[in-house]
């Protein structure tokens, strides 16, 4: 139920500042990152801030369980995870961060880094991988966009995998900027 408005230069900044963490735990151009956020600002925002520093960003549904997102994992082997401690479904609260730690638990690949968006209304354990999304953005420098080609990869999205394994679309900047007009 509740709401939020960002200006233009608002989420600008706020898209510099989290291209700025994601920079800061070594996040580069072709970088994979997932990201297992609820439908909130910050997911739109790590979208963009991947896309700023030329990282590649996988977003993952937060209904999907463990083994799916595990899953994906291993086949984007991303250096880090983006999550939030909750997601909320009507008046019901979902424990997000257990799910992400049961996926990297079943995953094959190593993931460095878990940085975890703590929300008001379940605040999740934290372990030696896991960072707190709100202390690193507090400090994190600004960074300006990195240039890209058109054909550079900017997100990967995975079909459901109802007939099999899923398999990961890769789209690049040019085409998904070309869809949107």
């Amino acid at each position: 139920g509740s709401t939020q408005t960002f200006t233009y230069s608002e989420l600008l900044d706020a898209v510099e500042r989290c291209a700025g963490m994601l920079a800061a735990l070594g996040v580069n151009r072709g970088d994979r990152v997932v990201i297992y956020l609820p439908m909130i600002p910050e997911a739109v925002i790590s979208m963009l801030a991947c896309a700023r520093l030329g990282a590649i960003h996988s977003v993952v549904f937060g209904g999907f369980a463990a083994r799916e997102l595990a899953t994906r994992i291993d086949d984007a082997t991303p250096g880090l995870v983006i999550c939030a401690s909750c997601g909320i479904e009507f008046d019901k609260v979902i424990p997000y961060k257990p799910l992400v730690d049961e996926a990297l638990a079943l995953a094959t690949h190593e993931v460095e880094h878990c940085l975890v968006l703590q929300r008001k209304q379940s605040k999740a354990a934290m372990g030696p991988r896991d960072l707190d999304w709100t202390e690193l953005i507090a400090k994190a420098t600004p960074l300006p966009a990195v240039p890209l080609a058109a054909t550079d990869p900017l997100y990967i999205l995975y079909t459901s995998g109802t007939t099999g394994k899923p398999k990961g679309v890769v789209r690049d900047n040019g085409g998904h900027a070309v869809a949107l007009a």
